[in-house]
């Protein structure tokens, strides 16, 4: 049974609350404070400077980043207009961003950790963010930092109640567990191996997500009919014709960006033309589907359900939650595309990839289901819906706007051009392109090997792999700290 001592409760400047003495205790005792695996001590200068909201600006060669960048489903840093803000130049100071620093945060979202996948000139980092100078172990650190273990830690040494937890440099006082047994290094190779391996496959992931759209932009402004853009006021007749009044549909952002796509020589369709039918999913409100039993885990029998707020902006899943319920609910099936509706997650799309007897989406996602189950039409349009969703175009067909819903009678009004099939199958593949390791993997040629399949699989397949190394690691990690012996092996990856 654990105690708390006199001296920790003087350290704690007399605080009795339960919370803050409890103690995390793990059967692994080799453990190290984070600061004593620093390369030297945190300085003042590590941490971020607020700039103040008077100095953002709509567009600038310089920009501020926010805690929001940093998000536990990803090693790397997520970008938004939220996240990386431009400021005014004078108001920078000049951070040094490298590629592989890591980024840790100590306000809000306490604890969560990036490491960036390149140099980020003319960008700053927020008040609330330390740049961590780490040079040995770098990744094995880092995965813990990411591991749940690290954040039950800092919980326990940040106090509660507020409304905006700081965590000062609380964080350098969690421990790290190292392993113990006779091949500890190739342990801790191996859970650094299979970090950089996330870490590269999030980065091909965005970089097919780049080059999608750039194709897509590329095709439609080089091949456009004769015609000219000219912006032209909204007429009473077109405003009654679409029977809305909000101004979004008819900017000239809007009207140049869908001319573009109209004009395209090849001509365009609608969702419905394709052969989608348009519904919402499924409603989960105890109303409609009686009494639910939700879990984390999955178990037998209930549902999988994949919600928009599951869904990253690549067209990955992050997440999922388990559904328990008597009643036959409406499932997706093999090309389906989940599509968020309305909210933060409006316009982000998933396709099914094969059919599952008892997986489904909630009503904030629309489900696009092509009757022949055409897997590369659903692809083709996921990854055209996603462009749109870049371009804002989604935001602006939505009622209301930003935070307004895509309803089910606006989707005829959005064009999808008729690209000719080799540049569909470009962008086909670029999302899909099936792929296995070629070789019997271990420890001296993952990494290589590791890259070829990087180099050669869709997005799809980089998430699923994604997947099986963040189990496995979160699985090595869990392994370390019960103090267990390390089984290295890749054929989870089969």
């Amino acid at each position: 049974m654990a105690s708390t001592s006199f001296n920790q409760m003087l350290q704690l400047r007399s605080i009795f609350a339960p919370s803050q003495l409890e103690i995390l205790d793990i059967p692994n005792k080799n453990t190290k404070l984070l600061k004593s695996l620093l390369s030297r001590q945190l300085k003042s200068s590590d941490k971020g400077l607020e700039v103040g909201s008077s100095c953002y600006i709509t567009k600038s060669s310089h920009f501020f980043i926010r805690a929001k960048a940093l998000q536990g489903y990803s090693f790397l840093p997520f970008w938004n207009t939220e996240t990386k803000i431009p400021i005014i130049p004078s108001s920078y100071t000049d951070y040094a961003l490298k590629k592989g620093d890591i980024i840790i945060s100590k306000d809000s979202n306490i604890g969560e950790i990036i490491i960036l996948d390149k140099d980020y000139p003319n960008h700053m980092i927020s008040g609330a963010l330390y740049k961590l100078p780490i040079s040995d172990n770098k990744y094995y650190i880092l995965s813990f930092i990411k591991h749940a273990y690290f954040r039950k830690q800092l919980d326990l040494l940040v106090p509660k109640g507020s409304t905006i937890r700081h965590a000062k440099t609380m964080f350098l006082d969690c421990k790290i567990p190292f392993p113990n047994s006779k091949n500890k290094d190739k342990v801790i190779e191996f859970v650094e191996i299979l970090a950089k391996s996330i870490i590269n496959k999030e980065i091909s992931i965005r970089q097919r997500s780049d080059a999608i759209f750039e194709i897509i932009s590329q095709e439609l402004l080089n091949n456009q009919k004769k015609s000219s853009f000219v912006y032209k006021n909204p007429t009473l007749s077109e405003v009654k014709a679409l029977k809305r009044i909000n101004a979004g549909i008819f900017s000239e952002y809007f009207k140049k960006e869908e001319f573009l796509i109209r004009n395209y020589k090849n001509g365009f369709s609608s969702i419905k033309k394709l052969g989608f039918d348009v519904s919402r999913g499924q409603n989960l409100q105890i109303t409609c589907i009686g009494e639910s039993i939700y879990s984390n885990t999955k178990k037998d029998n209930f549902y999988t359900v994949i919600k928009p707020k599951h869904i990253s902006i690549y067209g990955t899943a992050m997440d999922e939650e388990y559904l328990g319920n008597v009643n036959s609910l409406k499932t997706l099936k093999k090309g389906d595309i989940i599509f968020g509706a309305e909210g933060f997650e409006k316009g982000r799309s998933l396709v099914i990839f094969e059919d599952k007897d008892k997986t489904i989406t909630n009503i904030h996602g629309i489900t696009l289901n092509h009757s022949s189950n055409d897997m590369g039409l659903s692809v083709f349009v996921k990854c055209f819906l996603d462009y749109l969703r870049n371009k804002n175009m989604i935001d602006l067909y939505a009622v209301g706007g930003n935070g307004g819903s895509l309803a089910m009678k606006y989707w005829d009004v959005i064009p999808i051009p008729e690209f000719p099939k080799d540049i569909k199958k470009k962008i086909i593949d670029l999302y899909s392109n099936p792929t296995d390791y070629s070789a019997k993997i271990s420890l001296d040629n993952f990494e290589k090997e590791d890259a070829k399949f990087n180099t050669s699989a869709g997005i799809h397949e980089l998430d699923i792999a994604l997947r099986k190394l963040k189990k496995e690691l979160d699985f090595v990690l869990n392994t370390i700290i019960d103090d267990h012996d390390v089984i290295i092996n890749f054929d989870f990856l089969k």
